[in-house]
């Protein structure tokens, strides 16, 4: 190879060796930073506040899967952005088959996971793997009213704002998720509990910076 020759190539190379680094600086690093995982139900209320969406686990009413465990998908928010009250929402109506479940037994357990957000699959984590956090409650759901109805209301359509125009002959209600034990798991070691007073007591503390 002549030397003008190797002189193109190497300027091509580097060229090409300057944009694929630029490229791979320019990747922004997740934003979201999770409370320490020795603080756990500081964790427990982190996802279940960052979280929009849950499996919500029943106990099924219909044959032929009478008496089973039923896991659905609902919306949830347990307070407008930055508000969390620690209190999963849900809109319901009786038309839904899970609500059917509920109506004879409300005993159920809610899963929210941190893999439906960027956190996981920004830092390679595959949603089964304990550091992709998520967190498991135990308890009922019962239908509200009132002043934590309306609560309810304002913490779910701010952050699903097509609810507003769903199917108003549907008989809505909302509900919320009745906690009697917090299942964390985080980090390797396996599942930690969490009582609802420790629950309640302890602070969310979003970053500020994740949420747009």
């Amino acid at each position: 190879m002549s030397a003008p020759v190797r002189a193109r190539v190497a300027l091509v190379l580097g060229v090409l060796f300057w944009f694929s680094g630029s490229q791979v600086s320019s990747v922004p690093a997740c934003s979201l930073h999770i409370p320490p995982h020795d603080q756990v139900a500081r964790v427990a209320r982190f996802v279940v506040h960052l979280c929009d969406w849950a499996s919500l686990a029943t106990v099924a009413s219909r044959a032929p899967v009478e008496g089973q465990p039923f896991s659905n998908v609902f919306s949830i928010s347990d307070g407008p952005q930055l508000q969390s009250s620690g209190v999963p929402y849900l809109y319901l109506t009786p038309l839904e088959i899970s609500v059917q479940d509920l109506q004879v037994s409300p005993v159920s357990s809610l899963s929210v996971s941190l893999a439906q957000t960027d956190f996981c699959r920004d830092s390679g984590y595959d949603p089964q793997s304990p550091l992709c956090a998520h967190v498991i409650l135990s308890g009922s759901v019962i239908q509200i009213n009132g002043s934590e109805a309306d609560f309810a209301k304002k913490s779910l359509f701010s952050r699903h704002p097509e609810m507003m125009d769903w199917p108003h002959d549907h008989g809505w209600f909302f509900a919320k998720f009745n906690i009697t034990l917090v299942w964390v798991l985080d980090y390797f070691g396996g599942v930690k509990t969490v009582s609802p007073e420790e629950y309640f007591q302890a602070s969310p503390e979003p970053n500020r910076k994740y949420w747009p």
